[in-house]
């Protein structure tokens, strides 16, 4: 029997629901592990929605991962994992979907790039930006209609949202969005949530990515996620520094990168103010001041 961590149940996640759940893992873990034929092998581990328990299987190790019932997500993410299969990111050994469970290769979820300064791990997430980058599936969602649907909506959440940053910076925003819409961009596949928490220490490669969001068009697309993420510890200067450094290792159009920043940052800050965010709609703001007023060297 495992123990369900306080620190588990104090997530938001369970603040408007679905708590209950949470005193079902012991069984459900103990269900799962006679499914996949393994047994625990050590202390749970979380993040803020899905339990992981280090098992075995005689001298084979893996991870059992257990979702909530109501992620509607983990459909999508099987398929990520299934499509990337272990180029880049954590093996999918196997899965039962109707059980939110997942069998996952065993990495060292004491190693991460969260615990890396940001000048060493910069330079791991753009190279893992251009390894994930082949090929895309069909019938996933295009960074083109992410775009598009910004375009459509902005300026009336920008009233909505009783004007949040001034008016120059709306138009740069959709000056941005119009120009990435008017030339062709890329076809490939994308990670759309990578960042410093999810990308693990492995032993098959040294880092791999954990929890993908699968995404087809532009790799531009990720640079933002990765900007945003310790925004509060980094100068202006530290984060144009990393913007060129991950358009020179992962092969970006710099000016892609440049409006992508832009156009995600704006996203994001007004999803972040509608759901009640204090803390990242600001750091939006400032990545939006700064990338549409520095443009040398960044295209």
């Amino acid at each position: 029997m495992i123990e369900v961590p306080a620190s588990f149940r104090a997530m938001p996640r369970w603040w408007h629901g679905g708590a209950a759940w949470l005193d079902t893992l012991p069984a459900l873990v103990a269900e799962q592990c006679d499914h996949f034929g393994v047994v625990v092998d050590g202390p749970v581990r979380h993040g803020s929605n899905a339990l992981v328990v280090p098992v075995r299987r005689g001298t084979e190790r893996f991870a059992l991962r257990l979702n909530p019932p109501d992620d509607h997500d983990l459909p999508a993410q099987v398929e990520a994992l299934r499509f990337w299969a272990g180029r880049g990111t954590v093996l999918l050994h196997d899965a039962e979907l109707a059980a939110g469970a997942m069998l996952l290769e065993r990495l060292d979820a004491g190693r991460t790039l969260e615990t890396m300064p940001s000048a060493d791990a910069v330079p791991i997430l753009a190279r893992l930006m251009r390894r994930l980058a082949v090929e895309p599936p069909t019938g996933v969602t295009t960074t083109t209609s992410i775009l598009r649907s910004g375009v459509a909506r902005f300026r009336d959440a920008w009233r909505e949202l009783r004007q949040p940053f001034p008016e120059r910076l709306l138009d740069g925003v959709l000056d941005a969005a119009g120009a990435l819409l008017a030339e062709p961009g890329a076809d490939l596949a994308v990670n759309g949530d990578l960042h410093y928490a999810q990308v693990l220490g492995g032993e098959r490669e040294p880092w791999l990515v954990v929890d993908p969001v699968l995404l087809r068009g532009d790799i531009e697309y990720d640079l933002a996620r990765i900007l945003w993420d310790r925004l509060d510890t980094r100068s202006d200067r530290d984060v144009v520094d990393h913007v060129r450094t991950v358009v020179e290792i992962a092969g970006l159009d710099p000016a892609r990168a440049r409006r992508w920043v832009i156009f995600r940052s704006a996203d994001y800050l007004f999803w972040g103010l509608r759901h009640g965010l204090t803390e990242d709609p600001p750091r939006c703001h400032r990545l939006l001041d700064l990338m549409l007023t520095t443009s040398k060297g960044l295209g």
